[in-house]
C-alpha cells in the first residue's frame, strides 16, 4: 500500500465535532458541550480510534455506558474531569489515566463539573460485533458496518 500523505498532521488543522448526532432526541443533550477531533481517522488508522476531546463546563463525554467488545482508554491532558462509574465518582486531574476493558459491565462516563474546559485523549479499538449498554437510559447500541444502530432496551426503534 502506497502512502500518499505524510503520517503526521497538526491537530489544530483538523475539524472538530460538537455534541453528537447518534443519540436519539433528548438523550444527546448531556453531550452538547463535547468537542471531539478524530485524530486517528485523520491519519488513516483503521484498527483503533484516537480522539482529542474537549468538554465544556457541565458537558459529559457520553451517556454512562459500557462496551461488550471494545476496550477504552483515556488520558487527561488539562482541567479536571469527574469519572462516574458503578462505584461512584472520582475526580481525574491532568496526567491521570483510566481504562475500561471490553465486556466488563461497569457503566462509565466523564463529566466536566468544573468551571473551565477539560481536555483528554480517548482511545478505543474497533472490534467488530461490539454492542453498547447504557445502564441509566432506555438505550442499546448494536455495532454495524455503518456505525451503531440505537434502539430502546426492548428492541423497538427510536
Amino acid at each position: 500500500m502506497a502512502i500518499s500523505e505524510p503520517p503526521f498532521t497538526d491537530p489544530k488543522s483538523l475539524p472538530s465535532r460538537r455534541g453528537t448526532t447518534v443519540y436519539p432526541g433528548k438523550l444527546s443533550e448531556p453531550v452538547a458541550g463535547r468537542n471531539k477531533t478524530a485524530l486517528g481517522d485523520a491519519l488513516g488508522l483503521q484498527n483503533f480510534g484516537v480522539n482529542l476531546v474537549r468538554l465544556e463546563p457541565g458537558a459529559a463525554s457520553a451517556l454512562r455506558h459500557w462496551h461488550t467488545r471494545q476496550d477504552e482508554f483515556i488520558y487527561v491532558l488539562a482541567g479536571e474531569i469527574t469519572l462516574v462509574t458503578d462505584a461512584g465518582a472520582q475526580v481525574l486531574a491532568p496526567g491521570t489515566i483510566a481504562g475500561f476493558p471490553a465486556g466488563v459491565a461497569n457503566g462509565h462516563h466523564l463529566v466536566n463539573r468544573s468551571a473551565r474546559d477539560a481536555t483528554y485523549l480517548e482511545v478505543g479499538d474497533r472490534m467488530p460485533g461490539d454492542a453498547v449498554r447504557y445502564p441509566d437510559d432506555d438505550l442499546v447500541g448494536e455495532g454495524t458496518r455503518a456505525g451503531y444502530r440505537f434502539t430502546h432496551k426492548d428492541g423497538t426503534p427510536y
